[in-house]
């Protein structure tokens, strides 16, 4: 069994550095440096959304509706500004957990050097993001303490394929909403423009993310898929429940109690999440990692 294992590790690792391999160049090829592809200095014109007013947390209910335009663009602005601000909290920990799985490994392997690529495309988006939900005029929104501190544990402990599973998790669940939101002219430039460099650089980690947790599984046994099935749909609860801090209410003039009630019951934001989420579904039940455990958890979070 050994001598098998050991002989589909050798034969599988020069497809992984070929992958490594396509995934630097097209990073060559085509990269964006937010410092001079996003217009910083044109004033926040506030007769535009912040995000496609389909993906609201509050768009199809009767609070929406009684809003005025000028409420609703508000409330997209915000809301884009909290995501933003979650994906710099999960850019994070994706990076502190690439960083710690590449540790004092071969430097010349190609895997090695696409995950240096992809920490500094990561730092980044992180300060892409930052700037954005500053020019948006919106606070730092940040996760609740018990998320924040579940991240910091996450980070310290997670490998494998729970490392890279959870990366695709947070990585496709954005991918999907801004897509839309990047070709929307109801939405802001600038913010079309952040979306666009995210989405065309991040189609690049998550292959990588893939790729990582294909590898990562080969071998594995029953309880170990059991188990980290159930943590990264633990880990995707937390970061989808994160994206939007409740605060985004109050600072767009909204009563916040009747928003977070009327948001919560939102039949048609569960149901955009759930389409955005299909294909990433398929990947984790064909790498057996969509358990009867971890499916509790991706219907809380209206992934499923």
């Amino acid at each position: 069994m050994t001598s098998v294992g050991m002989h589909e590790h050798a034969d599988t690792r020069p497809d992984r550095q070929e992958v490594a391999r396509r995934l630097l160049d097209s990073s060559e090829t085509l990269s964006y440096d937010p410092v001079t592809e996003v217009d910083w200095e044109t004033p926040l014109d506030t007769s535009y959304h912040g995000a496609s007013p389909e993906w609201s947390t509050l768009y199809g209910t009767s609070y929406w509706n009684e809003m005025t335009p000028e409420q609703q663009r508000e409330l997209t602005r915000q809301e884009a500004a909290s995501v933003a601000s979650t994906g710099i909290w999960f850019e994070m920990i994706l990076q502190q957990m690439v960083l710690r799985d590449f540790y004092a490994k071969d430097p010349t392997d190609p895997a090695f050097q696409w995950a240096l690529t992809e920490i500094a495309d990561e730092c980044r988006h992180s300060i892409m993001f930052a700037r954005g939900a500053a020019k948006l005029r919106a606070p730092a929104y940040r996760p609740r303490r018990l998320a924040v501190e579940l991240g910091r544990f996450f980070k310290t402990t997670a490998t494998g394929e729970a490392a890279y599973a959870a990366i695709l998790v947070a990585e496709e669940v954005l991918d999907v909403m801004q897509r839309d939101w990047m070709r929307d002219e109801r939405v802001v430039p600038f913010v079309r423009t952040i979306n666009n460099i995210h989405v065309v650089e991040e189609s690049r980690h998550m292959k990588f993310a893939r790729e990582e947790t294909r590898e990562r599984l080969k071998g594995a046994g029953r309880l170990r898929r059991q188990y980290n099935a159930l943590v990264v749909s633990i880990a995707a609860y937390f970061i989808v429940s994160s994206m939007v801090s409740p605060k985004v209410y109050a600072n767009a003039g909204l009563d916040t109690r009747r928003a977070l009630r009327e948001a919560k019951a939102n039949e048609h934001h569960k149901s955009m999440m759930r389409s955005s989420c299909a294909g990433l579904m398929e990947f984790l039940d064909s790498a057996g990692l969509l358990t009867k455990a971890s499916l509790v958890f991706y219907k809380r979070a209206n992934l499923i």
